[in-house]
């Protein structure tokens, strides 16, 4: 009889070389966005918190675009309808990719990354809710706020820990965070949308069908494709729709050019080469910048008393964690599946807290949810503040725990292919950026 655990999949098996190498790209991109987004949260807590704090406020106010149209927005609102388009235009394209040409594909390799975001969304939401309704005088429309993981703040963290972790579970770290992305954006539409105008919604099937059309006849000009594009989110958010999913519904009208289909990148892998330095280097930057400075001083004891702060950094602490893990678990339970050789369950442990350090969805939907400047609204912020560095921290300790372990893994395989004679830099896991990787080719 064979041994089932002979023919087990793998969970955060390594994928193929290809994919590896295109994951590798990403992850450096989103590193340094990260740690851009870093510090434009840092100036905005610096900002709103020195004797200046009044420019601050004034900036994030200060109203420009045509009122014909509507749009006479604030700066602050600016970079969130509009320039948070841009992140999940990025976000769609990225995951369109991974199921249409990706390894995760294969519905056996997609089962765990898709479980582990319902569970990272779902055990939040869940925390979050019951904290609220306990405290009597709670907020729980404030439900998805921590539902989301920031995978730029993620990433960033993980450059800084210079961790040697494996990287398929860099690639599941990051397809997770592009799923619970989609979720979220689902949520926004769904949950989020106060008041719904029918009539520019249809209308916006109109520039989006003129963009998809395009886009199938590999057009790339980006005079011919911003028009319909700007059009498209224009009328998405007169419809009373949050005008990020005009993004989402861009990027899956672009096509997926498979490996075999032919030499060379894709339409898809085109934009995502072309949109993802500005998304991460400079949208997400500023959207931070304009939504993270909470004035600290004042009412902070108060601030930390209220059930959305507890609520929110319960859920982005013990929540994230807690859904992760245990949907890691049931998986690998309820399937053939089981952990690839050499990984722990802390290993697991250790990106589920990662998961807790949400920030760029989450102060979004806070924002929808509780009104922008608001005080509960001030008091989600701190809260994603607040658990996303517990968060980060308790990661940082356990992944660099284990980084010791695979450090000393390397090592000793490095030692092993010496004394045979084999160079043997794919049988490791190298990290992204390694010379090595680029070599196992």
């Amino acid at each position: 009889m064979t041994d089932p655990r002979k023919t087990a999949s793998p969970l955060f098996g390594r994928g193929s070389w290809p994919e590896a190498s295109r994951i590798a790209e990403i992850l450096r991109a989103e590193t340094t966005g990260g740690l851009l987004l870093l510090g434009a949260a840092v100036l905005a807590l610096v900002w709103a918190n020195s004797p200046w704090s009044d420019a601050y406020r004034d900036l994030a106010g200060w109203t420009v675009g045509p009122a014909a149209w509507h749009l006479d927005l604030t700066l602050g609102a600016w970079a969130a309808d509009g320039l948070l388009a841009i992140f999940f235009f990025v976000a769609g394209l990225e995951l369109k990719r991974e199921f249409v040409a990706g390894d995760l594909r294969d519905p056996r390799r997609a089962a765990l990354p898709v479980a582990a975001a319902v569970g990272g969304m779902a055990a939040p939401a869940l925390i979050y809710v019951l904290v609220n309704v306990a405290a009597g005088d709670g907020a729980p429309r404030g439900w998805a706020i921590p539902t989301a993981t920031d995978i730029a703040f993620a990433l960033a963290v993980l450059g800084v820990i210079s961790t040697s972790l494996p990287s398929a579970m860099r690639t599941f770290l990051l397809t997770l965070a592009v799923v619970d992305d989609l979720l979220a954006i689902t949520i926004i539409a769904v949950f989020y949308t106060e008041s719904l105008h029918p009539v520019p919604l249809l209308l916006a099937l109109a520039p989006l069908a003129l963009f998809g059309l395009l886009v199938q006849r590999r057009v790339r000009s980006w005079w011919l494709l911003l028009p319909p594009a700007a059009l498209a989110w224009g009328l998405v958010h007169a419809s009373g729709v949050h005008a990020t999913v005009a993004g989402v519904l861009l990027a899956f009208t672009v096509p997926v050019v498979r490996r075999a289909q032919g030499p060379g990148p894709g339409l898809a892998e085109h934009f995502e080469h072309r949109w993802r330095p500005l998304s991460a280097g400079f949208a997400v930057p500023v959207f931070a910048f304009f939504s993270a400075g909470v004035t600290l001083s004042g009412g902070l004891g108060a601030s930390l008393r209220d059930a959305v702060t507890i609520g929110v950094v319960a859920a982005l602490v013990a929540g994230k964690v807690a859904g992760i893990t245990g949907a890691t678990w049931l998986v690998q339970r309820f399937t053939r599946a089981r952990l690839a050789e050499g990984l722990s369950w802390w290993d697991v442990l250790g990106l589920g807290l990662l998961g807790g350090v949400g920030f760029t969805v989450s102060l979004l939907i806070g924002e929808l949810a509780f009104g922008a400047g608001s005080p509960r609204d001030e008091h989600a912020k701190l809260g994603i503040l607040l658990g996303s560095l517990i968060a980060a921290l308790l990661a940082t300790v356990v992944l660099r725990i284990r980084d010791r372990h695979y450090r000393r893994l390397c090592a000793e395989e490095s030692l092993d292919a010496d004394a045979d004679g084999i160079p043997d830099v794919y049988q490791r896991d190298a990290a992204p950026g390694d010379p090595a990787s680029r070599d196992a080719s």
